[in-house]
């Protein structure tokens, strides 16, 4: 399946945010520009790598760099040979984990681990906010309220952009009464797969594991939009190792799921021409 970064609507997100994009066979190349010393090209889960492309773009916007995220080992491969370089760091989570929503809702929760089920159970009435457009600055607020200055949160703008270029396919769901805890999460879906795009909690909303709720009625979104997978997008690779996915990797394996893996990241610096 076509992964998200690889969207139509994604790539109208990154224009809007001040990426510029060029899209060729359904293949999205995003290209920053730095200043003084060129631009980057970076290409996320392609459904092929264009070298004769990768080539016309680098001559025409002086590229210095080029980031490449392929989705197979064989791409991988492809890469080493033309001198690409494995990161250190990559830019995409490298594992996730993947939940078949084809499948029964019954069928489904027979996968989630006991803490899981008896979380959601637990907070059965807890009542769920989808916030819309005009309730997107409420909901950083609350999100920016939790994370302070630890994690990176996304612009107003950025997270209106998200909203324009996804439209219905963009999820914003929270705890409607936020006087004792605060808790959210932004899904979004495309080429019928949905994504657990990102995720919040305040320690209170860990006390009560809202957070179990709040995916689970994304999971009950998603399925009733006719996904066929939902992407955790991302837990703990011991391969590009980061003590801080453990928590979070725990919370999500809790929901079952088949684990699936990517080659990461790989670049190659150019002298611009």
């Amino acid at each position: 399946m076509v992964d998200i970064r690889q969207s139509s609507q994604y790539a109208k997100y990154l224009s809007q945010i001040g990426w510029i994009v060029e899209r060729e066979s359904s293949i999205n190349y995003f290209i920053k520009k730095i200043p003084f010393l060129g631009c980057v090209i970076k290409i996320q889960r392609p459904e092929g790598i264009k070298i004769v492309k990768i080539k016309e773009l680098c001559k025409k916007y002086r590229v210095f760099q080029v980031i490449i995220e392929p989705k197979t080992k064989l791409d991988a491969k492809y890469l080493n040979s033309l001198g690409y370089k494995l990161l250190k760091t990559p830019y995409l989570p490298t594992k996730t984990l993947y939940l078949d929503l084809t499948k029964s809702k019954n069928e489904i929760t027979k996968q989630f681990k006991k803490d899981c089920i008896n979380a959601i159970t637990r907070n059965n009435d807890l009542e769920i906010k989808d916030y819309k457009f005009k309730d997107i600055e409420t909901f950083r607020k609350g999100w920016k309220k939790v994370v302070k200055e630890k994690r990176h949160v996304p612009s107003i703008d950025e997270l209106k952009a998200l909203k324009k270029a996804f439209n219905n396919n963009v999820l914003f769901l929270g705890i409607k009464d936020k006087s004792k805890a605060i808790s959210g999460g932004v899904f979004l879906k495309s080429n019928r797969i949905a994504y657990y795009w990102h995720g919040f909690s305040d320690q209170n909303a860990r006390t009560l594991q809202a957070q179990y709720k709040i995916v689970w009625e994304s999971i009950c979104w998603a399925k009733t939009c006719g996904t066929k997978l939902f992407d955790f997008e991302g837990i703990y690779d011991p391969r590009f190792p980061n003590p801080k996915w453990m928590g979070f990797s725990h919370f999500k394996k809790s929901f079952g799921g088949e684990e699936k893996e990517f080659p990461g990241a790989f670049t190659k610096y150019f002298l611009p021409l």
